[in-house]
This record gives structure tokens, C-alpha cells and sequence, in this order.
């Protein structure tokens, strides 16, 4: 017999989480973004990028979820966020890497096939790795500034709870995952 708790529901995503120093460093893009875009600026403890949303899921189906991470393998990376951009739209200004490293693509993959192996429903969208910045903002044609690189190094991917509480969004991570150490580039 199934109980209230049983059918209480969260909110999840899976997510690269950057270290205090990663978070900073994107931050400081903030504000001149904002001076030329408007919007509001994320709050820069909150900055990461999101790997798989998965949405509403019963909380008894966490270990599962957890479970079916665990499967996943992969390499650790640096990620390079090099450039800004602005998405119309939905009226985001984002952090965007040039290059998108092979092992994150493989990462990203890797988590969704796992994840439809356990029979987990999530958003089905194309990839394509960003941190947004700021929101409700208004762009002209005018350039973006060019942004110092903020270099990540990516040894984990991890799961996270949203929660919004007059209407202010938080996070909290609840799992990490490790990847392996990568292959040093051998000289010669």
C-alpha cells in the first residue's frame, strides 16, 4: 500500500556544478551583460549547466534515478565558456563554450540512454551546453561584449533538487557522480 510520502514529488535535473571559484568567474560576466542587456542576473551561487532535465518525479523513484547515474562512465574535462549570446525567445543572455569538448557531448548522450534504459522520462532537446546569466533581458544588434574565457574542470556531473519558494528559485544538490581522471597528452 502506497503511502502520501510515496507520492510526493520533486523537481530534478541532472547538471556540471562548478567549484566557488567557477561560479565567481562567470559572475563576473554578469554585470557587463546587464549594463547592456537589462534583466535580471542569476544569482552567481546558482550558476551551472544543466545536463538532462528530468522534471517532476516521485520522490521514492530518487534512488532509482541515482542508480541509473551510477551506470553512466566518462572522462573528466575542462569546458571553456568563451563567448555570450543571447537566446530571443526566451530572453536569455548565456555563457556558451566555442568548442564543445567531445567528452561532454559523450556525457550528455551517455546520461540519456541510461536514463531511457530505466525508463525515465525527460526533455528531449538537442544538447547544446550554456550557463544562463541573465533573464528578461532585451538585446539590440548591438555586439556582446567579448568576455575573459572561464575555464571549468569538469571531474563530476551531479543530480539536483529545484525548489521555489516565493518565486525564487534554489538548487541543492543532492548526488555527484564521478568521472574517470583523463589521460594525460603523452609528449613527444
Amino acid at each position: 500500500m502506497s503511502t502520501q510520502s510515496d507520492r510526493t514529488t520533486v523537481r530534478v535535473f541532472f547538471a556540471l556544478w562548478p567549484t566557488a571559484a567557477e561560479h565567481m568567474a562567470l559572475a563576473a560576466w554578469q554585470h557587463p551583460l546587464q549594463h547592456q542587456c537589462g534583466g535580471r542576473a542569476m544569482h552567481g551561487e546558482t550558476l551551472h549547466n544543466t545536463l538532462v532535465f528530468i522534471g517532476e518525479i516521485e520522490q521514492s523513484r530518487l534512488e532509482a534515478l541515482q542508480l541509473a547515474a551510477q551506470e553512466v562512465s566518462g572522462e573528466s574535462f575542462e569546458l571553456c565558456f568563451d563567448a555570450a549570446r543571447y537566446w530571443g525567445h526566451n530572453h536569455i543572455v548565456y555563457a556558451a563554450p566555442v568548442h564543445v569538448p567531445q567528452p561532454l557531448q559523450q556525457l550528455a548522450g551517455a546520461l540519456e540512454q541510461r536514463l531511457t534504459r530505466h525508463r525515465f522520462k525527460f526533455d528531449p532537446r538537442e544538447y547544446k551546453p550554456h550557463v544562463t546569466l541573465l533573464r528578461n533581458a532585451h538585446w539590440t544588434d548591438v555586439p556582446l561584449p567579448e568576455m575573459p574565457p572561464v575555464r571549468w574542470r569538469v571531474k563530476d556531473f551531479a543530480l539536483v533538487q529545484s525548489m521555489s519558494q516565493d518565486g525564487v528559485a534554489s538548487y541543492r544538490v543532492l548526488a555527484r557522480f564521478l568521472l574517470s581522471p583523463s589521460e594525460p597528452l603523452s609528449g613527444g
